[in-house]
């Protein structure tokens, strides 16, 4: 017989506590984002981990950017049992674990503010009307010597696209952040040097639209702790030099319906599909609300 969702849950929970008591987790991290794309974080020790699970975190969201009003500040921060991971990058004599949450109001219901209920909603809405979609980004990103926004950002090479760079830090880190991505079981498609000089790339496999939004979030935090490892700056600044070309986040999306691609329309003189000609003319109908949410840095806008 097949699992109901209130079995898988109980399962994905039932594995989550085994685990860490198994690897003898210390400290559990529970993580979300705020509407500005900011990572937060707030630990819980293993003696919490079975209540927070079925209750959830509650917290001041008032306190959040973006999150609730002083007189409704509470929240609940809701462990998804199917995002958790081990830290990679822990102390081995103090194991640690990771995993995402929905923020929900009091009640249960979703909270407005939380951008992981807002494409959740928009992912169950699509699969409403038989869609499921997928998205791979290319993530730049540019490794600096320093930090210090008093002086300009020094660059570790003057490699370009594609150079094979054999003994620096740069070419060392990126091949370290792609174990620690494998570690955390988010698979890498491509990495290379991108055009500008210290400009790096990492292409991610793609996957659902919910778990690829926690998977960039994870894979940007990654890569900014080992670059802090090994004493260098990370930044994923779209413009941080003025006369190098700056970084984007090209994602690469597309629709299925079951295993077909709702894209694609083999008849077609273009080979696309209805819904592909439509999908591109929401994209260009509502590029002004879409740069509000992708390119709310005015950074983003210099590059």
């Amino acid at each position: 017989m097949e699992k109901t969702s209130e079995d898988r849950l109980r399962d994905q929970r039932d594995y989550v506590l085994r685990t860490v008591e198994e690897r003898g987790v210390r400290l559990i991290r529970l993580w979300f984002t705020d509407v500005l794309g900011r990572h937060k974080s707030v630990a819980i020790s293993p003696a919490e981990l079975e209540a927070v699970l079925e209750e959830g975190l509650q917290f001041d969201g008032s306190a959040i950017d973006g999150f609730s009003r002083i007189q409704e500040s509470d929240v609940l921060a809701r462990p998804d049992a199917a995002t958790f991971e081990l830290l990679p990058w822990a102390d081995p004599d103090e194991p640690s674990g990771i995993i995402f949450c929905d923020i929900t109001n009091l009640d249960g219901t979703p909270f407005a503010g939380d951008p992981r209920q807002v494409l959740r909603r928009n992912v169950e809405q699509a699969r409403a009307a038989g869609f499921e979609m997928f998205c791979a980004p290319e993530v730049e990103f540019f490794y600096f010597a320093n930090s210090d926004t008093t002086s300009p950002p020094v660059p570790l090479d003057q490699a370009s696209y594609f150079d094979l760079t054999t003994a620096d830090v740069a070419s060392d880190l990126r091949k370290q952040t792609l174990h620690m991505l494998e570690a955390l079981s988010i698979p890498v498609e491509y990495s290379f040097h991108e055009d500008s000089p210290s400009q790096h790339e990492i292409d991610l496999q793609y996957t659902d639209a919910l778990t690829m939004a926690d998977t960039v979030m994870t894979a940007k935090l990654v890569i900014k702790e080992l670059a802090q490892i090994k004493g260098v700056y990370a930044t994923f600044m779209p413009k941080p030099m003025s006369l190098l070309n700056g970084s984007g986040m090209h994602t690469h999306q597309s629709l299925f319906q079951g295993d077909t691609n709702a894209f694609h329309d083999s008849d077609d003189e273009h080979h696309l599909s209805i819904v592909g000609k439509r999908f591109i003319a929401g994209l260009l109908r509502h590029a002004p609300e879409i740069t509000l949410v992708t390119n709310q840095w005015v950074n983003s806008y210099k590059r």
